[in-house]
């Protein structure tokens, strides 16, 4: 498990690295999803994500990024999800 404040810093260096400005990181039970965003830079997770590997949460993270430039799942959005988890990996 990583502690809340860590898992906001992983967050804003993800936003860094993509060059997606975020203004708020919220924590929050939810039932049906892993996160959610909004086109002005909020970022909602579901509370559990702080149980999840780190693999996992850099996936959920990067994607919620992505969709604040790319609202849909499209050819863009597929690449530079990809992209960015494998660069991930060879780090």
């Amino acid at each position: 498990m990583i502690a809340p404040e860590k898992f906001k810093n992983e967050v804003h260096r993800w936003a860094d690295t993509i060059g997606i400005p975020i203004k708020e990181i919220h924590l929050r039970p939810m039932k049906k999803k892993w996160g959610s965003c909004s086109p002005r830079g909020r970022l909602t997770f579901d509370s559990g994500i702080l149980e999840e590997p780190n693999g996992k949460r850099a996936e959920i993270t990067v994607h919620e990024l992505l969709h604040i430039k790319y609202p849909n799942h499209g050819k863009m959005f597929q690449l530079l999800l990809k992209t960015y988890l494998n660069q991930q990996k060879t780090n």
